[in-house]
């Protein structure tokens, strides 16, 4: 659990300076051995270079970038295959947390969630569920896992990706690949490289120095090489000043010539931005279409400007993948069923594992049996399965949390509800509609229009959301004019695909939109134009006020006040596309906690949000469990840990900070999000938890931090020096009077012998143990040469640090419990 790649990926990499430096402006090594353009590709077995021969070029290129599915399920990209040659078309589907396609498939728990557990063999049998559940929907490639670091907190895609420790994320992303190419199905590794944002995604130039680069953000994708990924999925942006799929030093020279990759690499959707540039530097297939690598790339063989020998790489390393997973000559195993009972019971496990509990105070949790309880908030009843965007699957069910912890609770405890924050808004008052007019349910036949030109008059200034519900799509909702400004308009690019998991969608299945804005006293001019189209459109128009959400936190509070204890579920809506603009939570949910808590101090807050949440309202409460999306399990797995059936197995795989103006990348645009185009990883490998520490600033809690129903200690700690890397051994007690799971954490302290910039700490290693009351273990973990080694930037080349190094043993980064020191390399 300490190192995932390959013994022989290890030596090659360990090897020592075997690099020249690459061109000034990408400051990366490019191997001298790595040259694709002065040698021929290696050849890919008989059976690829039989076929390659025969394929005309027409052939060749139609393998080299997405089309058209004649036969679509809703998945993400489609490859046609030659059907003359017995190549079989390929199907693309996205999978973070299982199958997106219109079909029903097992919403797995984000990501985030399941990397909360530390555990690299629940993420082989995460990995499994997708492989499989992806080959019995007629797929053949997914576009995951993702593996791309936590950098900033406001990250959109934080809840789809794994850690901030790239030893974490290296041993997780490996793990899960091998369950979903043990599956049959190829695994995409995402989005190479530093895509660590979505605000200006398509555009920005990350710029980061070459220690960074590799210590840090690279060291995911190594291991995914290592574990056998057969696809690579280019990132948005640019590095060092080359949009990523175009980016010879990372494309070949890093990924071929220094990692041994032998697979193909594919865009995001999109994100090609030339012909000869991106096939020259070692992309080999557009998504989803062939703007670049269609008719252009045949003219570019065609008038020279690109050798036949780059389209043939190309499709040879397609070709090779298909022929290693049995695709080319028919061994591959037939299509299964799906198993959604498997699935389910795996969505569960790993929602269980992942909870986890940042608070506890006064033994709020677990939560009796009998008397009275209040649930709070409207992701009690509505069940939230994951964020937006690629994440998004159609789950075989969900029941809301309300629904699981009254099943749970029984008839002996009394389970009231109150909704606390309004998601959807309550109906304009006919009153303040002249002429009136019933907003709640509008229908507009197929064909016709209607049409509304009235007022909208204000008793007082406040601030007013606009909330729409409609049925149609996008581009034909209402168009609503309020003082002649458009209230909802399309958002630009694909931005209204990407609105929200949660938010963007009512109850009854209607997509909403949102605005906000300030009115003042008085008559403002209303609009409204709504047509029926071809299949017609039912559509109601909405409004939250500061009168309607003081109306529902009194409501909450009345249900806190009058039970033993209160559940608030709270959330954050993320979705790729979007960067949050704040840790806060979103709408009045602060208020909310903080009212709930003053009435009712025995309040768990269970937070559904994305990634790091700041909390202001943190001391009047009496519990905080983290359960970020969790599936469609999630309301099951969050009674249960309530209840204490089971343990809270998770730890946080990532800092929280207090606020937004302490964190690592607070006050300093040119690392957030970028100034005129640009972003600077100046915090160079001080990301997470390494900054903390290299800053003295507390976080709210650290990385690797979370809470049992029980105690444990450490104790008797040793290291010594293998040769392969240190041996810690320690001892871990159950001093509880619960069964329970404890997750001991290896720190080792900077190298004496390297003048390279290296951290203060560094996770070294982990294990996940599950111990009976008054239960000891003697434990030993593993600490990897790698990571004992720096990115020396001369050599280009991984240094062993040797010297004293110190070892922690602890409960978080912020809670290190026993400390030793080993000499390294002697």
């Amino acid at each position: 659990m300490t190192d995932t790649v390959s013994r022989r990926s290890a030596l090659r990499l360990l090897g020592g300076a075997i690099a020249v430096a690459s061109a000034a402006t990408t400051g990366l090594a490019s191997p001298t051995h790595a040259d694709a353009q002065a040698r021929p590709e290696a050849e890919a077995g008989p059976r690829v270079e039989g076929l390659l021969a025969r394929l005309t070029l027409d052939e060749k290129i139609s393998l080299l970038h997405g089309a058209t599915d004649p036969d679509p399920l809703g998945q993400a990209g489609y490859i046609p295959g030659v059907p003359r040659l017995g190549i079989p078309p390929l199907r693309l589907t996205d999978g973070p947390a299982g199958v997106r396609v219109t079909a029903h498939a097992t919403a797995l728990p984000a990501p985030v969630l399941l990397a909360s557990a530390f555990d690299p063999d629940l993420a082989r049998r995460y990995g499994r569920v997708v492989g499989r559940e992806g080959r019995a929907l007629g797929q053949d490639v997914l576009l995951s896992p993702m593996v791309n670091l936590i950098r900033t907190p406001y990250a959109g895609r934080n809840f789809e990706t794994l850690s901030e420790d790239p030893l974490l994320a290296g041993d997780l992303v490996a793990a899960e690949i091998k369950g979903i190419q043990g599956e049959g199905l190829i695994a995409t590794v995402k989005h190479f490289a530093l895509n660590n944002q979505e605000k200006n995604r398509d555009s920005i130039d990350v710029r980061a120095d070459e220690q960074t680069m590799h210590e840090l953000e690279l060291r995911g994708f190594e291991a995914a090489v290592g574990a056998g990924a057969g696809a690579v999925m280019g990132a948005y942006n640019k590095v060092n000043g080359t949009f990523a799929c175009e980016n010879k030093p990372l494309l070949t020279d890093i990924l071929r010539g220094r990692w041994g990759f032998d697979g193909w690499v594919m865009t995001d959707w999109f994100a090609a931005h030339s012909t000869v540039a991106a096939i020259t530097a070692g992309l080999d297939m557009e998504m989803p279409d062939g703007t670049y690598f269609g008719a252009p790339l045949k003219s570019a063989v065609q008038n020279g400007s690109v050798p036949e020998r780059y389209v043939d790489r190309a499709v040879r390393r397609i070709l090779g993948v298909m022929d290693r997973f049995g695709l080319l000559d028919g061994s591959v195993p037939p299509r299964p069923a799906r198993d959604a009972t498997a699935g389910a019971a795996v969505a569960l496990e790993v929602a269980k594992a992942g909870a986890t509990l940042l608070r506890n105070e006064n033994r709020t949790l677990p939560l009796a049996d009998g008397g009275s309880l209040a649930v709070i908030g409207p992701t009690g009843t509505l069940p939230f399965v994951s964020g937006g965007g690629s994440a998004h699957v159609v789950p075989d069910h969900a029941d809301s949390p309300l629904t699981a912890i009254r099943a749970r609770a029984g008839a002996r405890t009394r389970v009231t509800y109150a909704l606390g924050e309004d998601l959807f808004g309550k109906a304009i008052p006919a009153s303040s509609l002249s002429p009136a007019f019933d907003s709640e349910g509008r229908h507009v036949e197929a064909g016709g229009t209607w049409q509304y030109d009235g007022s909208l008059t204000v008793a007082g200034t406040d601030e007013w959301t606009f909330v729409l519900h409609f049925d149609s799509a996008p581009a034909a909702r209402p168009q609503v004019l309020l003082d002649g400004e458009e209230l909802f308009p399309l958002a630009p690019g694909y931005g209204e695909y990407f609105s929200g998991g949660l938010v963007s969608t009512a109850p009854d299945g209607l997509s909403v939109r949102r605005r906000t804005l300030t009115l003042a006293r008085g008559t403002h001019t209303l609009k409204i134009t709504a047509r029926g189209g071809d299949a017609g459109l039912l559509f109601r128009l909405r409004r939250i006020t500061t009168a309607t959400r003081a109306q529902d936190v009194a409501e909450a509070v009345g249900a806190a006040r009058a039970a033993r204890g209160a559940v608030l579920f709270a959330y954050e809506d993320a979705t790729e596309g979007l960067d949050r603009d704040t840790l806060e939570l979103p709408g009045n949910q602060a208020a909310l906690i903080a009212a709930v808590t003053a009435a009712n101090p025995r309040t768990t807050v269970v937070l559904n949000t994305s990634s790091a949440t700041s909390m202001p309202w943190l001391a009047k409460t009496g519990a905080v469990l983290q359960m970020y999306y969790p599936g469609q399990e999630g309301a099951a797995a969050t009674a249960a840990v309530l209840f204490g059936d089971c343990d809270p197995g998770g730890r946080l795989t990532q800092s929280f900070p207090v606020d937004d103006t302490h964190h690592p990348v607070a006050g300093d645009p040119l690392r957030y999000p970028g100034v005129n185009g640009v972003e600077q990883y100046s915090e160079r490998i001080h990301v997470g938890y390494r900054w903390y520490d290299a800053e003295g600033v507390r976080p709210l809690y650290p990385f690797g931090h979370g809470l049992s129903y029980t105690s444990f200690s450490y104790g008797d700690v040793s290291a010594r020096w293998t040769g392969l890397g240190l041996d810690v051994t320690f001892t871990v007690r159950n001093t509880g009077h619960r069964d329970g799971i404890a997750v001991p954490q290896i720190y080792v302290g900077r190298s004496p012998d390297l003048s390279i910039d290296q951290a203060v700490r560094v996770l070294g290693g982990y294990r996940r143990l599950a111990l009976r009351r008054g239960e000891w273990r003697r434990v030993t973990v593993r600490v990897a040469a790698r990571t004992l080694s720096s990115w020396d930037v001369k050599r280009h080349a991984w240094v062993l640090g040797t010297g004293r190094r110190s070892v922690w043993v602890g409960a978080s980064s912020g809670d290190l419990r026993g400390r030793t020191s080993a000499e390294v390399g002697r």
